[in-house]
């Protein structure tokens, strides 16, 4: 008869391979045709192929606060099946975009990671954590983003990690501090009334 842990042991190494099989294979499925016509389209012409959302930044003033303009699939149903989706920052003078990751696809992005001139573009691997900082102290900044995956799957870390139930004990044993430092963290958070 076959010991507990020998029988987890063998389940273990049965499940990783999936596992693995089912990270690797996470995205967009290949495309297969020139586009899709979700079912709850009823009229199909020009329109359905133009996404109109991003002329309200055109002439408007920069915002206060960092604002992201997405077009994902679930804003422009045109993006179904071509891999693609696009966001627009503004960051005004000394703004940050918080660490993040995308699970679903990699981005070309005119971004801040390193120090970046006008003009310059940055590839963020596919599950990079990453950030963008203005460090302009006087100029608002505009990053034109692009991914690979018609919704990119963004996770905000710090919400990911702050904003749950996970206990402050375990965060500051996680992160190597306190407890009263977690906490100013998850306070940082809370939206301001």
């Amino acid at each position: 008869m076959a010991s507990a842990s020998s029988t987890l042991v063998f389940f273990s190494l049965l499940v990783i391979p999936f596992a693995v099989v089912q990270i690797a294979m996470a995205g967009d499925p290949d495309i297969v045709s020139d586009f899709l016509i979700p079912p709850n389209v009823t009229t199909f012409d020009g329109s359905f192929f133009t996404f109109t959302g991003m002329r309200a930044l055109v002439g408007a003033q920069p915002p206060s606060a960092l604002k992201v303009s997405k077009v994902s699939a679930a804003e422009f149903p045109s993006l179904i099946g071509q891999s693609v989706s696009y966001a627009v920052l503004q960051f005004p003078a000394g703004t940050t975009n918080p660490p993040l990751t995308f699970t679903l696809a990699q981005l070309s992005s005119f971004s801040l990671l390193m120090t970046l001139q006008a003009g310059d573009m940055f590839i963020f691997p596919k599950g990079l954590v990453h950030f963008q900082y203005n460090a302009d102290a006087q100029n608002t900044a505009l990053a034109i983003s692009a991914f690979g995956s018609a919704s990119a799957g963004t996770v905000s870390l710090p919400t990911t990690l702050f904003a749950t139930s996970i206990d402050d004990n375990i965060l500051a044993l996680a992160f190597k501090t306190d407890v009263a430092t977690i906490q100013a963290l998850k306070a940082g958070l809370a939206p301001k009334i």
